[in-house]
């Protein structure tokens, strides 16, 4: 390998580390997500609901707010919330994660987001808006 590639993968692999050490979410995972900015934080009209609520009786494109753990990530923007009624699974983009604080199993979040109801595999929340409740 010439000096150019070995320069370049270096390079690749400090900037690798660098986002790694930037992550917002700190549990059970392969890969967590970076901090986002602050977003709105005031009163909200959306329902709240429960798991197995949503899963049951939700429909397509329609918004609700989760409360529950994040207690696992599985790859990419897909993690799963259980609260005590069941599981949901979560797709949650890296910007949606709340700036300078740390997510993990043990953390109470509440997800705010839009249902995505499969007819076929499974349907799951496409989160919109992270709020810490609790760390415990």
């Amino acid at each position: 390998m010439n000096r150019i590639g070995k320069f370049l993968a270096i390079t690749i692999l400090a900037s690798a580390a660098t986002v790694a050490a930037a992550q917002g979410y700190n549990g059970p995972s392969s890969a967590s997500a970076a901090p986002a900015s602050a977003r709105y934080a005031g009163p909200s009209t959306v329902p709240g609901m429960t798991a197995k609520e949503l899963l049951a009786n939700g429909v397509d494109d329609q918004y609700v707010t989760l409360t529950g753990k994040l207690v696992r990530h599985t790859g990419g923007d897909h993690y799963v919330l259980a609260d005590a009624s069941g599981e949901i699974r979560a797709d949650i983009s890296a910007k949606h994660f709340p700036q300078d604080q740390v997510i993990d199993a043990n953390t109470v979040v509440e997800l705010e987001g839009k249902f995505d109801k499969e007819r076929f595999g499974s349907s799951k929340l496409e989160v919109k808006r992270i709020k810490v409740i609790a760390a415990k």
